[in-house]
């Protein structure tokens, strides 16, 4: 047999491992809720980042709005919004 069909096999098997995985992942997570609810007030979501060694990285936080009609008014560039919502 060829080398390449030895490792034209070998992918096969870990696309085969990988799919089926990711079909039990799924499957798992099924009845599980993401995300939060809609409602007043934001979350606080912290940033960190630490790259090794002396002084590497930074951290941060930043709000996101728990109203998604709020979430979504944040991605429209200030020039377009009205003036009550700047």
């Amino acid at each position: 047999m060829e080398s390449w069909v030895i490792i034209a096999y070998i992918l096969f098997a870990i696309l085969v491992i990988l799919l089926a995985r990711a079909f039990w992942v799924v499957l798992q997570e099924k009845g599980q809720g993401r995300g939060s609810l809609p409602g007043e007030g934001d979350h606080e979501v912290r940033a960190d980042y630490f790259s090794g060694g002396a002084g590497g990285g930074h951290s941060g936080s930043f709000r996101v709005p728990k109203d998604p009609q709020k979430y979504a008014q944040q991605f429209v560039p200030k020039p377009e919004r009205s003036v009550d919502e700047r």
